[in-house]
């Protein structure tokens, strides 16, 4: 089958020829149709993240999937040969951008009848992260104010319509055709962030989610009500800082739970938008993940891989 590969920390991704692998008791086997990538898969690549997921070379880049089941392993039940579904793949173990991948059964999830099969494997990781950031995190209620950084990103997009659903006044930073994504998305103040310094134009939040990182972090601070909290993304915030402020920070690094996906899963038949900036083959996966590494896509960039040459 072909695979999306690397060969050690810092080598370009090739698609290349692996064996087809094989599953084991508890396992399934999916033949993908769609494969989503995250800036976790640059991170992996590029050895960035060697300390929390040491991989093994060569590597099969990809955690988010969806596809078809093809086979299923032993002491499988409640799942069919033929059952379309999606998946979040440990990162450690990786595999998603392949032809085919072995998934734990547990960690299935029946993909949503409102989008087609391949687009349905950007759900996982953005959805998730958004879901764990607000809800499981923050906790973000009716009549709060949420600003949103990297409104118009993978998990920003998802963000804005969870707290939007959730009763919340949403504020989102955004540049470009961002700003209109976000407006069209359920955010009721969308701004600039080139053009406006969002600290004069923002006040008494309730909650930040932080997408982006950088000097974001201790301006955040600066529009937090008192008791306000930071939940940020790309790496952990600063406690001590935001603590001497009377504020509070949290650091979500996103974890396959196959309740959470379930369930986010089943917003997106509910009505919710996934976002996508574009789909390629599976045989330009190099030139899709250098497009996903400048940090200028609007919403997913997928793979697609079943029946694509």
């Amino acid at each position: 089958m072909k695979a999306v590969q690397i060969t050690g920390y810092g080598q370009q991704a090739v698609v290349a020829e692996v064996g087809t692998p094989t599953t084991g008791p508890g396992e399934v086997l999916v033949r993908i149709a769609g494969v989503a990538l995250n800036p976790l898969d640059l991170k992996i690549a590029s050895g960035g993240f060697q300390g929390f997921f040491p991989v093994e070379f060569p590597y099969v880049l990809g955690t988010d999937l969806s596809g078809t089941i093809t086979e299923i392993g032993a002491d499988v039940t409640g799942w069919q040969v033929g059952d379309q579904v999606i998946a979040r793949l440990d990162p450690t173990r990786g595999g998603a951008a392949a032809e085919f991948a072995v998934v734990p059964a547990a960690q299935l999830v029946t993909a949503p009848s409102s989008l087609l099969l391949p687009l349905a494997s950007g759900i996982g990781t953005a959805a998730g992260t958004a879901w764990q950031a607000l809800v499981e995190v923050a906790d973000v209620r009716p009549d709060q104010c949420v600003l949103i950084h990297g409104a118009a990103g993978g998990v920003g997009s998802f963000a804005i319509q969870f707290a939007r659903d959730l009763g919340a006044h949403v504020i989102a930073t955004a540049s470009g055709k961002g700003l209109d994504i976000a407006r069209q998305l359920g955010a009721h103040q969308v701004v600039d962030y080139t053009s406006t310094d969002f600290t004069k134009a923002v006040s008494e939040v309730d909650v930040v989610l932080d997408t982006v990182g950088g000097a974001n972090e201790p301006r955040s601070l600066e529009v937090l009500k008192p008791g306000g909290l930071l939940v940020a993304t790309p790496v952990p915030p600063d406690g001590e800082r935001a603590a001497d402020r009377g504020l509070r920070a949290e650091f979500v690094f996103h974890t396959s739970n196959a309740d959470r996906l379930e369930l986010v899963a089943s917003k997106i038949d509910g009505g919710t938008h996934l976002l996508l900036d574009r789909m390629l083959p599976i045989r330009e996966a190099a030139d899709a993940l250098s497009y996903l590494a400048r940090g200028r896509a609007k919403g997913k960039v997928i793979l697609v891989v079943d029946g694509v040459a």
